[in-house]
Formats: C-alpha cells, sequence, structure tokens
C-alpha cells in the first residue's frame, strides 16, 4: 500500500514538471506591410542604411512593394556586392511638401545616420495648385532635414526630379497635357536649385518618365502611375549613382 501511494505521489510530481516546462516556441514577429521584403536575406549593423522620402512614386502606388524604386534599388547594390538592409520608407501618396514635413517633423534624427536618403517630393503641389513660392520654402526644409538624417554629409543625400504624369493615359486625358508637362519643368527648375545650392546629388529621372508616351508597359495599371519596369530604370540610375557615394 506504502507502494502504491509513493508510485502515485511520483506520477503527480512527474505531470507537474511536465506541465510547467517553459515554451520556447516565440509568436511570429509582426510584419510591416508598407514596404515588401527586397532580395535580402540578414539584416545586420554592418550593412548600410538606406531612407527614401517622397509620395506616390516612392511607395510605389499600384506595383508590388518589392518593385518601388527603393526596394529595386537595394536588390541591385546587394546583387553587385554593396549590402543595404532593407530600405526605409516615408512616404504615401498623395502627400505634397507639407505632408512630408508634418511626417518627417515625428521622426527624429537616428543615432546612428543613413548611408544614404533620397528625397522625391512636388508633384502633389503642383496637382493641387499650391503655389511655387511655398513649395521652394518646404523642400528647403525637407533637403535641410535629408541631409541631417544622413548625418550632415550632403554627399549621402540625393534629390530626384519630379516624373512627368502629362504623358500619362491620365494626364492626356485632362486635355492640359502641355501646362502640366511646363508646371513640372518649373517646379523642377526650383528643387533643382535648392539642390545646387546644398551641394547635395540630383538625379534627373523626368526625360526618362516622359518615356511612357511611346512604351505603355512602363505604365501602371491605374493609367497614372509608373511600372516595376520603369521603377526598375530609375533603379539602375540610381543604384550607380549610390555606389559611386558610398565606395
Amino acid at each position: 500500500m506504502k507502494t502504491g501511494l509513493l508510485l502515485s505521489v511520483l506520477s503527480a510530481f512527474l505531470q507537474l514538471t511536465a506541465c510547467s516546462k517553459p515554451n520556447t516556441q516565440q509568436a511570429s514577429p509582426s510584419i510591416d506591410t508598407t514596404v515588401a521584403p527586397a532580395p535580402v536575406t540578414t539584416s545586420t549593423d554592418t550593412y548600410k542604411t538606406y531612407l527614401a522620402l517622397g509620395d506616390s512614386y516612392t511607395i510605389g502606388q499600384s506595383v508590388p512593394a518589392n518593385q518601388n524604386y527603393p526596394s529595386q534599388t537595394v536588390a541591385i547594390l546587394n546583387d553587385s556586392g554593396i549590402q543595404f538592409n532593407l530600405p526605409k520608407i516615408i512616404a504615401t501618396t498623395g502627400w505634397t511638401t507639407q505632408d512630408l514635413l508634418n511626417a518627417t517633423g515625428n521622426t527624429p534624427v537616428p543615432i546612428h545616420p543613413f548611408d544614404i536618403v533620397t528625397l522625391l517630393i512636388g508633384v502633389n503641389n503642383q496637382y493641387q495648385g499650391l503655389p511655387q513660392s511655398e513649395y521652394k520654402t518646404q523642400f528647403t526644409i525637407l533637403l535641410q532635414e535629408s541631409i541631417a538624417y544622413a548625418g550632415n554629409k550632403p554627399s549621402h543625400v540625393i534629390v530626384l526630379s519630379i516624373p512627368d504624369y502629362s504623358v500619362t493615359p491620365y494626364g492626356k486625358s485632362t486635355g492640359r497635357a502641355a501646362f502640366i508637362s511646363s508646371q513640372i519643368d518649373s517646379f523642377n527648375s526650383i528643387n533643382k536649385q535648392v539642390t545646387d545650392s546644398f551641394n547635395v546629388n540630383y538625379l534627373d529621372i523626368t526625360g526618362e518618365s516622359r518615356n511612357v508616351a511611346n512604351d505603355s508597359t512602363l505604365i501602371a495599371s491605374d493609367g497614372l502611375h509608373y511600372s516595376g519596369k520603369e521603377y526598375a530604370i530609375w533603379s539602375t540610375m540610381l543604384a550607380s549613382l549610390i555606389a559611386n557615394i558610398v565606395k
């Protein structure tokens, strides 16, 4: 009878021990779906970092997130042996310079600066008929912030010119294509002047964006934005410039 009691106590102890064993299986981490992963298998402190500021052209409206130009640029650089972490993107469709300023105002300058910062903004200022003087003032502030994000290194900042949507199906349908194109040139004249005054790199993609007039595969399904194929062209241009900077 004592033997039976001992076995019962031992059995209860083993069950209790089994129940109290810690669960070593971790919950799946949350995934930020605003930026699809570029083909990078590892994220380490030794990899370079990239911050992309902008609007729908930067986030890649109407294309898969891994086809926007920041993600494709990182993919090209990684393939060439220049290792970058996934790009951090602060951009939303419809943003003007003021909207982007509101967002960056809530984004403190990091302790470890970004190796590369790009800025592409202004098409919605033009689209909404906002004053060019206001654009110049706000773009200047954004460029100064971009330089700060890059550790106060203007040479590590790249401004991309505003694409010309007048040649897209939507732009043509407005009946104001010539006026839109002229306005885009005017806004780009402003951002180029400001960029040069701060000795920051400038990448002109406007001319390339106008090639969609003769190639529908460069246009996204919404008839306004660009396809992953067009973003790939920008990315090739941008990756070449970045490679020269970080080397």
